[in-house]
């Protein structure tokens, strides 16, 4: 696994594509560290999460699952793959994820995980767990969300792979192959230029929305509005944009045409 910034944004890419990019315990470990805040830079506004070769990620390699030769080792292992996807839901700057191939059991459980998906049109999705006789967990309870619950069940219990144009708007982007790195780009430019204060923000509202009833969600977003302007960089934002406001209306108000009577 390569582990990058580049600028504002944290490249993370999956490297092993002779072995499908299948996940490892130790590839848990690093994912989970990559996205851990106190290991962000201070610049950092999003972190995106590729893959070398044909296969996105094949999930976890089953080696590790033959290895579990206990209850309690079951459960630690599932435990550390939980607490990895809960680091992406609760980063403090959006995680992109962008797939090209096959993205599998645990990988799409890392998927659905974060906040923006890109895919090419080779791309394809599954929940496969099943078929080895273990259930599909943790982060596979927001596929529903994404498209709709009788086809997240078929999809949990068939355990069969799903071309990305079966599966509706779980993509904020479907593109060809050789559009994939500009997709990514173009969309990193619109959620990379925002403050550090409200994109961590709105990660920790996304996880209350998600966890909480309408009234007590309501209550956080106060909270968190008024946080925000704890910081000066909220305040330097407002006033920049109130600037660009009054530039544009001089600008109008210049351009016009005065007819006297």
């Amino acid at each position: 696994m390569n582990v990058t910034d580049d600028g504002p944004v944290r490249r993370v890419t999956l490297d092993r594509p002779e072995a499908r990019n299948a996940l490892t315990a130790g590839d848990v470990r690093d994912l989970h560290a990559a996205v851990d805040p106190a290991r962000l830079g201070p610049d950092t506004r999003a972190v995106v999460v590729d893959a070398a070769g044909p296969v996105f990620s094949a999930g976890v390699h089953v080696d590790e699952f033959l290895a579990l030769s206990s209850v309690a080792d079951a459960e630690a292992f599932i435990a550390r793959l939980r607490d990895l996807l809960r680091a992406v839901r609760t980063a403090p700057v959006p995680v992109l994820v962008a797939v090209d191939g096959p993205c599998i059991g645990a990988a799409f459980e890392l998927a659905l995980a974060a906040d923006l998906r890109v895919a090419t049109t080779r791309a394809a999705f599954g929940l496969p767990e099943v078929k080895l006789g273990i259930p599909s967990v943790v982060d596979a309870a927001l596929l529903q969300q994404h498209v709709g619950l009788a086809l997240a069940k078929e999809i949990v219990l068939t355990g069969d792979l799903y071309p990305v144009d079966q599966l509706g708007t779980l993509c904020n982007a479907v593109v060809e192959p050789s559009g994939l790195a500009g997709a990514v780009e173009e969309l990193l430019a619109k959620v990379g230029g925002h403050t550090r204060t409200v994109l961590a923000a709105q990660k920790r509202l996304f996880e209350t929305w998600q966890n909480t009833g309408l009234a007590e969600g309501a209550d956080r977003s106060v909270q968190e509005f008024a946080g925000v302007f704890a910081e000066e960089e909220t305040r330097e934002v407002l006033a920049a944009y109130r600037a660009r406001l009054g530039r544009r209306g001089a600008s109008r108000e210049g351009s016009g045409t005065r007819v006297d009577g």
